[in-house]
């Protein structure tokens, strides 16, 4: 791949090595903003559960998404940067639901009832770490508690080492209609190295069967940096990818911070690849991901374009959640299980890490959650700015003003005069009513979007941030 710009026809994109050379760094994802590395315990269970009560008094129209968080994995990938438990104890996870089922019943008495539950997602973990009954009994509980609306998008992460094509049907007919696989990379070598050998054959399988089943999205996670890769073997793996026609594609950049998660420790470090491998790669994987159609959402995503997040990309409806990109913009996020973050009204919460913590809290009888955030008004503005930015490319001041009362460029002042550095590099646009970001800059909107961010601008600190690319 040449040093100069390469424009993907088609997409918006243009891949500029030297920019990205430029412009890497820390940054946040910006899943949320405020980001969840700013909640703090003054906000804590009696906080969510006023948050509730103002939402039910409100008689609010808002629909649900809910998200369970189920930690269990049977082995380790070094990689990984969940929060996770690793047993082979499969009598942990009838504990762990039984928990789950006291929460549910807590949190769904303080909802107003009949809230319709247009979205739910199963995260991990390895969610399929559960037997059939479990999932089966797990699902009753959710549908017992809360009221899912007939067409509702049921999620749910699967690794394809640990199921059969009994359990995606079983998964089919308890309602899950989209599943996500973990692939990140089909060489041997590099499956070895991060302790995670799983065939193409096998996830091949499980693909087949999702469709056979009526499974309507299939999203593939890949990972580049990980040790022992190279342009030449990523290539193989994107080919494969590929070939398996998902409807979505997550190319994640691995950051190492074995500071941070232990598991990292096991990686050899003199096994990486440099920077400039990694960002070759990265150019290889948009240029073949395009070429075969791929759309670029955003971030890290590609989607076929007729998936839903293509569609609701060009009709100005993504948003941005804890779960990455979504097209359910309007929802309260209730969620479950330890760790697990919701969003309710103009506040974030975040329930506790560990087990021993989760049962201890609900044994008293109340909610698991041990921090988050109240959004001021602030807040609210720049995540919309934000959100604005990272989903759509493009920001129109009169919106805002409308929706926020403010003169945007009086407010915003100080950040559009940061911003004119990015503007001389080609990475924005800038107009007296409007913000864009250009097709050389979307790889690196989170550097946009990070001008944007108060906290940031109070606190450079950056250390626990992933790299942007």
């Amino acid at each position: 791949m040449s040093a100069t710009a390469l424009a993907v026809p088609d997409t918006g994109l243009s891949f500029d090595p030297d920019l990205i050379r430029k412009y890497d760094g820390f940054g946040p994802r910006y899943t949320s903003y405020p980001t969840a590395d700013r909640f703090n315990s003054a906000f804590d269970a009696a906080s969510l559960a006023d948050a509730l009560v103002a939402r039910q008094a409100a008689k609010t129209v808002q629909p649900l998404s809910l998200y369970v968080h189920l930690p269990f994995c049977n082995t380790i990938c070094y990689y990984c940067a969940c929060n996770k438990v690793i047993t082979k104890d499969h009598s942990r996870a009838a504990k762990y639901i039984r928990y789950l089922g006291k929460e549910l019943g807590m949190v769904a008495g303080l909802v107003d009832s009949g809230a319709p539950v247009t979205q739910l997602h199963w995260g991990g973990g390895t969610p399929t770490f559960l037997s059939a009954e479990e999932m089966t009994e797990l699902m009753a509980l959710l549908r017992g508690n809360f009221a899912f609306d007939g067409d509702a998008e049921c999620s749910i992460e699967i690794d394809p080492r640990k199921v059969t094509g009994e359990t995606v049907g079983r998964l089919a007919q308890l309602g899950f209609n989209r599943i996500s696989l973990g692939v990140q990379d089909f060489d041997p070598d590099v499956q070895r190295a991060v302790n995670r050998i799983q065939s193409e054959a096998e996830t091949r399988a499980v693909m087949d069967a999702a469709r056979a089943s009526g499974i309507r999205s299939i999203n593939v996670d890949l990972i580049y940096g990980l040790p022992l890769q190279t342009v030449a073997g990523y290539a193989v793996t994107l080919d494969k990818v590929i070939s398996a026609a998902p409807g979505r594609i997550a190319l994640y950049n691995y950051a190492h911070v074995p500071h941070l998660f232990k598991p990292q420790r096991r990686i050899n470090e003199s096994e990486l690849p440099s920077g400039e491998v990694k960002l070759a790669i990265l150019a290889l994987a948009i240029d073949k991901l395009t070429d075969a159609g791929y759309v670029y959402i955003g971030m890290d995503h590609f989607a076929r374009p007729d998936d839903e997040l293509a569609v609701a990309q060009r009709e100005g409806k993504l948003h941005r959640n804890f779960q990455g990109y979504s097209t359910h913009a309007d929802c309260d996020i209730l969620s479950f299980g330890i760790s697990a973050i919701g969003k309710v009204g103009p506040a974030y919460s975040q329930n506790v890490r560990t087990l021993d913590e989760y049962y201890d809290r609900l044994d008293g009888d109340a909610l698991p959650c041990f921090r988050g955030w109240q959004l001021s008004a602030d807040d609210l503005l720049r995540r919309d700015v934000i959100q604005a930015l990272m989903c759509h490319f493009t920001l129109g001041f009169a919106a805002v003003e409308a929706a926020h009362g403010i003169a945007f460029r009086d407010y915003f002042a100080v950040e559009l005069a940061a911003l004119q550095p990015l503007a001389d590099d080609g990475l924005v646009e800038m107009a007296p009513d409007r913000i864009t970001v250009t097709p050389r800059g979307r790889l690196l909107v989170r550097n946009v979007a990070m001008v944007f961010d108060r906290f940031l601008r109070e606190q450079r600190e950056r250390a626990s941030y992933s790299r942007v690319i």
